[in-house]
């Protein structure tokens, strides 16, 4: 887990969302996982990680992988939110996932 992701989470708990799965694995075969994740709202947030120096999640492969991943979760249902984890520390993706709470009841 991710600097980043360790922040969000603190955020998470400070407005009172407490309920976040951290880490959870959301298909059967794959072991695919989203950073958070809310399944009675299926709502799952990822935290993408080196955005600007060239990681995973921007180089061919990853990115490749992560479409099949994020599509695939898309058609069971999901609502994924992605946000660099620069942004963070902005505050703005929890002000997302506030709005979405209040947005998707289960």
């Amino acid at each position: 887990m991710s600097d980043a992701e360790d922040l969000f989470a603190a955020q998470l708990f400070a407005v009172g969302i407490h309920d976040a799965q951290r880490e959870h694995r959301f298909h059967k075969v794959r072991r695919w996982r989203f950073d958070f994740a809310w399944q009675d709202k299926k709502i799952a947030v990822e935290i993408e990680g080196g955005t600007f120096s060239g990681g995973r999640h921007t180089r061919g492969i990853g990115f490749r992988n992560d479409c099949e991943k994020y599509n695939t979760a898309t058609l069971d249902g999901w609502r994924v939110f992605r946000f660099p984890a620069e942004q963070i520390k902005t505050g703005a993706p929890l002000k997302v996932i506030e709005e979405a709470h209040e947005k998707f009841t289960a």
